[in-house]
């Protein structure tokens, strides 16, 4: 009997928000829930961090009277309480703070720099994710031979390297010993001048420019940076890639396949529809722990990206450009995040859209 049948028993209705429309927007009521807390966690990590930037602002010479005063500038000695309404408030109206060594706001320091962190960690991941998948697509499709041997050897060589420490040897390498690449001095030659700013991203830039020669140049100097992390990481992508399409290609569908008479082609195919899910989520964790992760590398190259600066913030102590880093860079991966699991859920329909 049908429940809507029984007397005393009110039919269920139906929900007005199911499967993808229900993923999307417990997603987004999740992501606004954890960009607030991550407000609060920044101004408290940050707030509460041993040093007082005063002294660090006033030098040495400096004497009480001028320190207290810096301090009294800078609302220091204003309750934690007091200083956390204030930073809402700023940031419910765009405003991140000002840096108190290059009194510019954070907010127009970071839309100068986070392009040219984007632009080299969107290349490396798309490199890395390649090269990755190749050589573990062939690991896994030639399990047990030499190539898949040898492999796995580069593949836990470059595993176990630093990002850094295989810049510095790129550098030696490629710029010092053999000249092909150009010298590290960041993402343009020291005579030249960067493309007019339109989007942030010199490559795109100086081809809105018609300038091929320095789209060149733009390109030159961005290969060592993007060959450093897209060979330390294309590692970890082979490591993911040849453990689930082996799996796939070993599975009971697979081997039913073959025994229809089905290209091999055509089985490798579905071994990378399989593995698709794995692969995109790795990207998008990659990227994201590339965002705040790659200062020293950038350091390195001379790289004018949101890491380096970042460093810098935190070596002088600057307070609202460690919490503008912070923010920003954790609403970045909150978002990534999102959308990932959203474009998961919607590859995957085997995942509950709970």
């Amino acid at each position: 009997m049908a429940l809507s049948a029984v007397p005393g028993v009110a039919p269920k209705k139906p929900s007005k928000a199911s499967g993808p429309l229900r993923l999307v927007l417990s997603r987004l009521g999740f992501l606004a829930a954890a960009l607030f807390g991550l407000v609060t966690l920044s101004f408290l990590l940050v707030s509460v961090t041993p040093g007082d930037p005063a002294e660090l602002i006033a030098g040495p010479m400096a004497t009480t009277e001028q320190v207290e005063q810096i301090r009294t500038d800078l609302r220091l000695d204003d309750s934690i309480g007091a200083r956390y309404v204030d930073y809402l408030g700023g940031l419910l109206q765009g405003d991140l703070g000002t840096s108190y060594f290059s009194k510019r706001p954070v907010l127009d320091e970071v839309a100068e720099k986070l392009p040219a962190t984007l632009e080299l960690i969107l290349l490396a991941v798309l490199l890395a994710g390649v090269l990755g998948v190749a050589v573990g697509a062939l690991g896994a499709y030639l399990r047990g031979r030499w190539a898949d041997k040898a492999s796995r050897l580069v593949v836990g060589v470059f595993q176990a390297i630093p990002d850094f420490f295989l810049g510095l040897i790129l550098i030696y390498t490629l710029f010092f010993l053999l000249g092909v690449a150009p010298a590290p001095t960041g993402r343009v030659g020291l005579l030249e001048q960067a493309p007019e700013k339109v989007t942030g991203f010199h490559t795109v830039d100086a081809l809105i420019a018609g300038d091929l020669g320095l789209f060149v140049s733009v390109l030159q100097h961005l290969m060592l940076p993007v060959i450093t992390l897209g060979l330390v990481y294309a590692a970890y992508f082979a490591k993911t890639a040849r453990t689930t399409i082996g799996k796939a290609l070993n599975s009971q569908q697979a081997q039913f396949a073959r025994a229809l008479g089905l290209p091999e082609r055509t089985v490798v195919r579905y071994a990378f529809v399989e593995a698709r899910t794995t692969i995109v989520t790795y990207a998008g964790v990659i990227f994201a722990s590339l965002l705040g992760g790659e200062a020293i590398v950038e350091r390195i190259f001379s790289w004018d990206g949101i890491g380096r600066w970042s460093l810098e913030g935190i070596i002088k102590l600057d307070i609202p450009v460690v919490q503008g880093m912070v923010l920003v860079a954790g609403a970045i991966t909150l978002i990534v995040y999102t959308v990932l699991d959203i474009v998961i859920g919607l590859l995957d329909p085997r995942i509950s859209h709970a």
